[in-house]
């Protein structure tokens, strides 16, 4: 029995006997020294310490000695035991280079510094990717996506919010980068198979072989989110997006404004003899990286880099982020990423010890192959991908085609997970996140109450109003949904209703019928774009928070049927046909929206029957989900165009009116690097024939005190009436850069926003004497068109607590309208990294 236990003992402390190692390194006056180098002697396995000094690093190897090294400062070098937490390093000044730091206050020299002298170098022989370097390419990815608890202590194990799901604390590690107890509670496993051609024009496409999901198998909307969170990079490029933020590579050609260099080592790579630079950020709070890079001596290609975000950088909910990229270096020209892990730790707030949850994506590559010829179908992403089999993989094919074996708790996670299904607690927490990020809450299976975000509102004309609905929902993947609602009006005592279906007739083409009916009051003048959905969103409910008078609004009936196409992934085409009745919600002194006929009478019903074709292209963007109904993980970061056209029927269903209505609008944002981000929207009709009020276009007024996009700010509802129009909206976030660099105001973190918009139109006269309301209005002298441009401009502070944006709105000009507003303050809500 003793020699067993003798056995037990050492085999245990071969198990654990990597190093791991934690501490903070200061000067000889006790001040923290930042950015320092640490690294196990007699290898290049290391890392940097924090803004403060701390550090925590780990290996699989054992090493006896740690070396700690910073520019004018004595290299230190510590002995190791198998455990070694809390270390206080004090690092002396240097004699020989003291004058040096005292010259450059603790920043890197950019002449004569051989570490930029080496990045120079590395700026002449970068190459786009070596993949660019080949007509066709293919290669296998192997993607591990994974959520983890952190900062677990024994007082967070026993809150009532785990009562009942104890046992999943069974599987708390320990962060090799961090150093902090974690909890993993998520997984996601996929592999694809990768096409692209370089050559004539450039095309990629990405087929999903497998996928593993722990605990959550049809959740895409999960998955893809976060994978959006970790899109993918190029490390040579001059800025690296993560978060939809740009931040500053270290190997950018404007690096040396933002970092300092410091050539810390050089030792062999396998067979290469690579140089180790440090780099770190010369400013604080703005979007930088701390780390160091390997790169070969004589092809100058990076062979492994590290680096760690800054914790002052401008950025929410992100305490740190790591990042680690393996390359495999083939000769000159041609280097080919092999492993890519990163890892971001989630927080409300910036402390040490606050809890929070690690976001981890590890993708590795592997089977490269080139100038293999190909069919063009290969290369085109499909519009229908999903396949049964791909998320149910036996686990016989992960074995084999793993390219990382996962460890014990990776392992743990798909059974933890599997019986935390079946906890009645989990459940309940589990439909409560879902209904924040929704807006439903399921009743039973197969149905959700909902929006609960529209249940009340007010306006001048209904009063309080209130609003009950639902929706059929029994996956993310259903083909076909009902939708419905009833409101109630306490001051006009009328009910109204809206009902909807959708169904999915094809997969492989996207064809969707939908057909619905609406009768409900609306506030037709808050949308340039006609729009005839039978449940999107009325404006007629939101005067809760609003200036001014809400009565310009219309008693509508809508009927409506469409086809929607999708041929080619992200080109929909769009078929409706419409029938519509309108009358005015307001008694006529107020507000009224009826028309002369051809004999001069006054009619106050307008019925209509309408067919549209729409085309919508969104080139990039990633729908997710297979179903009916699709939501977009990327919504915004890639362009949209949208083309439509309208032909009032006169005659069917005793339609009143024949007319023509185009419309075109292009919309966009644009990352710009360090200077923030762009966004702008560009957009112009024209309508063709002599119609009444509501089937003009009206420039889009916003009443709340809240923004709403593609509105002006100051304009009541029909301020501006056209027939033809051109608007534009513009937009730029700085992300902080201005306020960054002004000391009382760096810590709130706060981001600059400037704009403007404007609108140019006309309206024709037969068309002013078609309407009462404007014919009213122009012998009033009160109708105002906006032949000369109108225009509004704003600055406005962004991130106040993290999520409030608050704008301050000017008019340009059309000073004399009446109950002109000529300043407001509008605020915002959102959830911004």
């Amino acid at each position: 029995m003793r020699y067993l236990i003798i056995f037990f003992l050492l085999l245990t402390s071969f198990a654990f006997s990597q190093v791991k190692v934690s501490g903070h390194i200061v000067d000889e006056q006790g001040e923290p020294i930042p950015f320092a180098n640490i690294i196990f002697k007699g290898s290049t396995e290391g890392g940097v310490s924090d803004e403060n000094g701390k550090f925590y690093i780990e290996s699989e190897k054992t090493y006896t000695e740690l070396l700690i090294s910073f520019i004018g400062y004595e290299t230190k070098i510590i002995p190791l035991k198998s455990r070694n937490f809390d270390l206080k390093i004090e690092l002396k000044e240097d004699a020989a280079t003291l004058k040096e730091v005292m010259i450059y206050t603790g920043k890197t020299k950019k002449k004569g510094n051989p570490a930029v002298e080496i990045l120079k170098k590395i700026w002449a022989k970068k190459r786009q990717n070596g993949l660019s370097l080949y007509k066709q390419y293919e290669y296998d990815k192997y993607e591990k996506i994974e959520f983890d608890l952190n900062n677990i202590d024994e007082k967070f194990k026993k809150k009532r919010l785990f009562k009942g799901m104890e046992f999943v604390f069974e599987k708390v590690d320990t962060s090799n980068i961090t150093g902090k107890p974690y909890l993993p509670i998520f997984i996601n496993e996929a592999l694809y198979k990768v096409y692209g051609k370089n050559e004539p024009i450039k095309k990629s496409n990405e087929e999903l072989i497998a996928n593993k999901n722990s605990g959550f198998d049809t959740n895409q909307e999960l998955i893809e989110f976060v994978k959006q969170l970790y899109v993918d990079y190029n490390i040579y490029d001059n800025y690296l997006k993560f978060f939809d933020k740009s931040f500053t590579s270290p190997l950018s050609r404007t690096g040396v404004s933002v970092y300092n260099y410091v050539l810390a080592d050089s030792a062999y790579i396998g067979n290469k003899w690579c140089y180790n630079i440090v780099f770190y950020p010369r400013r604080k709070n703005e979007l930088t990286f701390k780390g160091d890079f390997w790169v070969n001596d004589t092809t100058f290609a990076i062979k492994e880099i590290e680096m760690n975000a800054s914790r002052s950088a401008n950025i929410n909910w992100v305490k740190e982020i790591y990042v680690e990229q393996e390359f495999d270096v083939l000769n000159d020209s041609v280097f080919l990423l092999k492993r890519d892990h990163m890892m971001s730790d989630f927080a409300f707030t910036n402390k040490d010890k606050s809890k929070g949850v690690y976001g981890r994506r590890t993708t590795l590559f592997n089977n490269y192959e080139f100038e293999k010829e190909r069919d063009e179908e290969v290369y085109k992403p499909k519009v229908f991908a999903y396949e049964k089999e791909i998320y149910n993989r036996p686990d016989n094919f992960w074995k084999e085609n793993r390219m990382e074996k996962l460890n014990d708790d990776e392992v743990g996670i798909y059974k933890m997970l599997d019986t935390l299904k079946t906890v009645r607690r989990f459940k309940q927490l589990y439909n409560v996140g879902a209904t924040l990020a929704t807006g439903y809450w399921e009743l039973f299976e197969g149905f959700d109450y909902g929006p609960l975000f529209s249940s009340f509102g007010s306006n001048d004309i209904e009063g309080f109003r209130v609003r009950v609905g639902g929706r059929t929902y029994f996956t993310q993947n259903d083909t076909w949904r009902l939708e419905g609602y009833t409101a109630y009006g306490f001051k006009d005592n009328k009910f109204k209703y809206g009902v909807s279906g959708k169904w999915l007739v094809d997969k492989q083409n996207r064809i969707i019928l939908s057909a619905g009916n609406r009768r409900d009051v609306e506030q037709t003048g808050v949308s340039l774009t006609t729009a005839n959905d039978v449940l999107s969103r009325s404006f007629a409910s939101s005067s809760f928070f609003a200036r001014g008078e809400n009565y310009r609004l219309t008693n509508m009936n809508l009927s409506n049927f469409a086809v929607d196409v999708e041929p080619v992934k992200n080109l929909n085409f769009r078929l409706g046909a419409t029938y519509k009745t309108m009358r005015s919600a307001a008694p006529d002194s107020l507000f009224n929206i009826s028309y002369l006929d051809e004999n001069g009478s006054i009619q106050s019903k307008i019925k209509q029957t309408e067919l549209d074709m729409a085309i919508t292209y969104t080139p990039g963007r990633k729908p997710v989900g297979y179903g009916v109904e699709r939501s977009v993980s990327n919504e915004g970061r890639y362009p949209t165009v949208y083309l439509s056209y309208t032909k009032g029927v006169k005659g069917f269903l005793d339609s009143d009116f024949d007319y023509d209505k185009l419309q075109l609008y292009y919309n966009h944002r644009v990352l710009m690097g360090g200077f923030g981000k762009l966004k702008y929207f560009l957009e112009v009709g024209k309508t063709y024939g002599d119609v009444p009020l509501t089937m003009l276009d009206v420039v889009p007024g916003n009443q709340a005190i809240f923004t709403v996009p593609r509105t002006f700010d100051l304009l009541n509802y029909y301020d501006f009436v056209t027939d033809e129009y051109a608007a534009i909206h513009i937009e730029h976030n700085f992300n902080g850069r201005i306020l960054s660099r002004i000391p009382l105001l760096r810590k709130l973190k706060w981001r600059e926003i400037v704009g403007a918009r404007a609108v140019v139109g006309n309206l024709s006269q037969q068309n002013i004497n078609k309407s009462v309301f404007l014919s009213e209005r122009n012998v009033a002298g009160n109708l105002y068109i906006p032949t000369k441009p109108y225009y509004e401009y704003f600055v406005g502070i962004d991130n106040i607590f993290k999520f409030i944006r608050i704008d301050f709105v000017f008019r340009g000009n059309y000073m004399n309208m009446p109950d002109v507003t000529k300043f407001a303050i509008k605020g915002g809500f959102g959830f911004y990294f």
